[in-house]
């Protein structure tokens, strides 16, 4: 199981999608117009089947839900944490999650993907500046797991096949 994470509104739910359809399609195939999306108000379990038929089970937690995530830890084997890099207003509450779900004793040895979304807009925060805000070198130097980073665009795919590459490499067999 791998747990979707972060605040309302970073693109969790066009993340997803968007990796189901790579999934299903020629990794140098169009994605095509991203579809509408609604915030998740609860849960979403999506199966993605990766190279070699690994199936991975992604639960996606809705980011009002934050105060109950932990209760969805326990069978976490990783987590996706998502960052909306061009809301400038969101990037401290997204920061103490992070340091939360870093901090829970049945997420110690889950690897943990950092994903800095929206980097498409205009007005996103550059990458250098981001891991500036979130101290990113002494969170990675601190946490007990294995944390990776990355820059994505869920509206247009940009970054999405390293993400399946992570999945793929990081996570065993369901």
């Amino acid at each position: 199981m791998c747990l979707l994470l972060g605040a309302t509104g970073v693109g969790k739910t066009l993340l997803l999608k968007r990796l189901q359809k790579l999934c299903q399609m020629d990794p140098c195939a169009d994605l095509g117009e991203a579809p509408v999306t609604l915030p998740t108000v609860g849960t979403n379990l999506t199966d993605l089947i990766l190279k070699k038929k690994k199936k991975i089970t992604v639960r996606e937690l809705g980011g009002c839900m934050g105060p109950i995530w932990p209760k969805y830890y326990l069978d976490c084997k990783s987590v996706i944490f998502v960052v909306d890099c061009a809301n400038v207003e969101q990037i401290s509450s997204s920061c103490v999650q992070l340091l939360s779900v870093l901090s829970a004793e049945s997420l110690l040895s889950a690897a943990v993907l950092i994903l800095f979304n929206k980097r498409d807009l205009l007005c996103s925060m550059s990458l250098v500046e981001l891991k500036s805000l979130f101290r990113m070198d002494d969170i990675i130097r601190s946490a007990s797991q294995f944390v990776t980073t990355l820059e994505v665009s869920a509206r247009s795919g940009q970054g999405l096949q390293d993400v399946l590459h992570w999945l793929s490499s990081n996570l065993s067999d369901t």
